[in-house]
């Protein structure tokens, strides 16, 4: 399909969203109290970005959210590319991987709230938690897709292990550990904001949480609507740049 129609019917599909949104609250079919207006939800989120205090809590989220990814990615990375270079230890530890993959990360908050307590470095660290199993099984299966016949070409010419990581593994990996790391960044986003939400003073999490407990539905749906704005633009951002750099693969 013609990358303008794809865009042009995702479009499409977004504003029949919000019209079908607007005539379910014009006809009555549910009470605006509890669904308002898309026109309201959007006034008030742009308030939200006009409010030093929102701005106050977004700007703490997005560095939460960052420097967890700049954690998290190396290690993940370096974790995966071990666990698929090498036989023995891949077959011994990919399971638990694949496991915690499928586990979900919520239940594990008290501990790091009972650990870490309800500080930056908490939310920080859940975010690497819920981000690390998606990018660690990416870079296994980005290490293992590498053709053995590459390695032992560069080996054969007396390539360096660095150097083999560098000029082959890399290239050949680096389409699939990004679309690893783009799955993370949306479990990172989330843990991060579940984390704010739970227990904290700060950070989008913390006034969404207050919105939906004192039942002000125009804000927490402005906080929603703002929050997952933040996530689509960081998700095709990545995606943006994984195709770039998995351009040569067509």
């Amino acid at each position: 399909m013609n990358p303008w129609a794809r865009r042009f019917i995702q479009a499409a599909i977004i504003a029949g969203f919000f019209l079908a949104w607007h005539l379910i609250v014009a006809s009555h079919l549910v009470d605006p109290m509890l669904l308002p207006p898309p026109a309201d939800v959007f006034a008030r989120m742009f308030a939200l970005l006009g409010d030093a205090r929102s701005l106050h809590h977004l700007g703490v989220t997005l560095g939460e959210v960052t420097l967890a990814v700049v954690l998290v990615t190396p290690i993940g990375i370096a974790l995966g590319l071990f666990l698929g270079e090498n036989a023995y230890w891949g077959a011994a530890f990919r399971p638990l991987f694949y496991f915690m993959s499928s586990v979900p990360k919520s239940v594990f908050l008290p501990v790091f709230i009972l650990a870490l307590g309800m500080g930056f470095s908490q939310k920080v660290a859940f975010g690497m938690f819920q981000a690390i199993f998606v990018l660690v099984v990416a870079a296994i299966a980005a290490a293992q897709s590498v053709p053995v016949d590459y390695v032992r070409t560069a080996r054969s010419f007396g390539a360096t292990r660095a150097q083999i990581y560098r000029h082959v593994y890399l290239p050949a990996m680096l389409s699939v550990i990004l679309e690893g790391l783009r799955l993370g960044m949306i479990f990172n986003i989330t843990g991060v904001l579940f984390a704010e939400m739970y227990v904290s003073r700060a950070g989008l999490g913390y006034p969404i949480a207050n919105w939906g407990m004192n039942f002000d539905i125009v804000s927490l749906l402005a906080g929603i609507v703002l929050a997952s704005l933040v996530s689509i633009m960081v998700n095709e951002a990545l995606r943006w740049y994984e195709y770039r750099v998995g351009a040569w693969r067509g």
